[in-house]
């Protein structure tokens, strides 16, 4: 028969998010840099830039997930979506690459800094170049056995409960979802796949709030010093990604009350724990090599 299907993939039908999204991202490019020079308007169109791109995600994905609900994710098609996730993730992995190489890179080679009242303070040449320490000579740090080995508990932990929640799932273990199941307190006896999403979220809000407080009373700046341009970026863009993975968490748990994943299919929600077990990961490198030996020997704030 002429034009029936006779594979296993999915053909895309013409979409109009593509092109919407790279002009989205284009408006919001362009009205960054405008706002960064302090052209007027700027800001503006950063914003409108911002809420196109944020359509754009939320009109494709939601096309997606309605794929899935017609059967079009085929076994075939469920592998190349690992596939993609894997790849994703390995990109993710060399971003957070740079950013160690830089802290690394300053640790090992630092300047001759000094950080008194406030204020850097650039050594002589000569002999002070032999006194160059990292951190910069009078620069207090973050006690690493503190707010950080408590969020580092708290991924640690939430690790282990997006981990139940997959098994749950697997195992049919999602009775809310199953009964249609709709808001807030709709968790039952048998749910534990949203009883472990539930408490994923939860402690994904809690990481962000202790680091938040923690950049609030950091002893250090981001301005003007190696230090804390290497502490902020790398462990900003990780609370960033905490942020995202919180959210893709959440969303999945909407899907869950509304009965989206079955045993056999929830690539949406696999993908978010592989996600957030990159996450996890990639703090344990930052909470040893930021955190712990970055600041070995410096002062601790408040110590």
């Amino acid at each position: 028969m002429a034009g029936a299907k006779n594979h296993d993939y999915h053909i895309l039908p013409p979409s109009i998010w593509p092109l919407f999204g790279s002009m989205a991202t284009l408006v919001m490019a362009a009205g960054g840099l405008m706002w960064m020079h302090e052209a007027r308007g700027g800001g503006s169109v950063f914003m409108i830039g911002l809420a196109a791109v944020l359509f754009t995600f939320y009109s494709w994905w939601a096309d997606v997930v309605r794929e899935a609900r017609r059967g079009d994710h085929t076994p075939v098609v469920q592998l190349h979506f690992r596939y993609g996730m894997i790849l994703f993730i390995a990109s993710e992995v060399m971003f957070f690459v740079g950013w160690f190489w830089a802290f690394f890179d300053f640790a090992l080679f630092p300047t001759a800094l000094s950080y008194v009242d406030g204020q850097v303070e650039r050594a002589a040449e000569g002999a002070a170049q032999l006194a160059a320490t990292w951190p910069p000579k009078g620069l207090e740090v973050i006690n690493a056995f503190e707010l950080p080995l408590l969020n580092t508990l708290i991924l640690l932990t939430s690790g282990t409960t997006v981990t139940w929640a997959h098994h749950a799932l697997i195992h049919d273990q999602r009775g809310g979802a199953k009964r249609g199941a709709w808001g807030l307190l709709g968790v039952g006896e048998h749910d534990s796949f949203l009883k472990g999403l539930w408490v994923t979220v939860v402690l994904g809000v809690l990481f962000s709030a202790i680091q938040a407080y923690e950049y609030m009373h950091a002893p250090f700046p981001f301005k003007g010093l190696n230090y804390g341009a290497a502490f902020f970026m790398s462990t900003g863009f990780h609370g960033f990604h905490v942020l995202i993975g919180t959210i893709f968490l959440a969303v999945c748990l909407i899907r869950g009350y509304r009965g989206d994943f079955t045993p056999r299919q929830h690539f949406g929600f696999e993908a978010a724990a592989w996600y957030w077990h990159f996450v996890d990961v990639v703090w344990l490198f930052l909470f040893v090599t930021v955190y712990v030996w970055g600041g070995w020997g410096a002062p601790v704030h408040g110590g």
